[in-house]
């Protein structure tokens, strides 16, 4: 393995996986750029993120600046003299400056086929698309949002059983592994560049509470999907009066009745086409639990009530 000197570019849980197996494989990580710390927790402290928070014990320098584009900034990215920077779920767009200053360019880890699902939420959108399957994209970045030349891909099946969160992990373990491979052959001209095709160009926009409603009019297979990409954030729920129950699990039903109706004692939901039973929800200020043990406790959600 050819040591190589690496800025690395990502915030994130997602991008801390291949932080330390970049670390791990014996690349000398010179420094290391995220989003500034944020308020977060009950007192909104100003905590830094999962990448800077980690790069900081292993004392290497953290950047975290608000915007590439100052004379200063690229400047001091230069001066980093990098064989290659790598960049995962980052959050700031990077000029052509900062694209070409090290000597391999600036590679991409991507949580998606590409050219399918460009964009910040590639995990959830697959998911909620009904895909069979998704993956990690090692891509070569241009100024282009998740346009640039594909160098390696790979794929994971997406199942009935297969919740946002664990495939956020499978993919973050994938892409660590892959980028390690990839800055192995990188030196060595072992990676091919393959354009992407232009047809079956889809983008994965940015996730809104606001789309994490169940809308019971929409077809349970759809309504079941949502729950298992919004899982765990931003919780899919659906609204009792003035409670808003959050859904973690359900299953579709082969059964018709009126849209947002309780059609029996399970919590079976008529919906747009079949009906949906969430099997674990979560009340306000309650902990998630199994449907039929909310309900031994809770007769609000009986049958015959309309929901929504």
């Amino acid at each position: 393995m050819t040591k190589l000197r690496i800025a690395f570019m990502g915030t994130p849980d997602f991008a801390l996986v291949a932080l330390k197996d970049l670390v791990a494989a014996g690349h000398d990580v010179v420094c290391v750029y995220s989003q500034p710390p944020r308020p977060a927790g009950r007192g909104q402290k100003e905590t830094p993120s999962p990448v800077h928070g980690w790069a900081a014990e292993q004392g290497i320098e953290v950047r975290h600046p608000v915007s590439l584009k100052s004379d200063a900034e690229k400047q001091a990215f230069a001066d980093l003299d990098l064989d290659v920077a790598v960049v995962a779920a980052y959050g700031l767009i990077l000029p052509k400056a900062i694209l070409d200053a090290p000597k391999y360019g600036c590679l991409n880890i991507h949580a998606s086929l590409l050219p399918r699902w460009r964009g910040a939420a590639p995990i959830q959108r697959a998911i909620l698309a009904g895909d069979a399957a998704t993956g990690v994209t090692i891509m070569q970045m241009d100024v282009g949002l998740d346009t640039g030349d594909m160098l390696l891909i790979r794929d994971i099946p997406i199942t009935a059983e297969t919740y946002a969160n664990a495939l956020h992990d499978d993919l973050a373990a994938l892409g660590g592994e892959m980028i390690v491979e990839a800055l192995d052959k990188l030196p060595k001209g072992e990676l091919t560049a393959t354009r992407q095709p232009e047809e079956g160009v889809t983008y994965a926009a940015k996730l809104e509470r606001a789309e994490a409603k169940l809308d019971f009019a929409d077809d349970a297979a759809s309504l079941e999907r949502k729950i298992r990409a919004f899982t765990p954030w931003p919780g899919a729920y659906f609204e009792l009066g003035k409670e808003r129950i959050k859904v973690q699990a359900a299953e579709v039903i082969d059964q018709s009745g009126p849209v947002g109706e309780i059609l029996d004692d399970a919590l079976t939901i008529g919906c747009g086409s079949g009906a949906l039973r969430p099997t674990r929800i979560q009340r306000p200020g309650k902990a998630a639990m199994d449907t039929d043990a909310v309900l031994r406790g809770y007769d609000k959600l009986a049958k015959g009530v309309v929901l929504g």
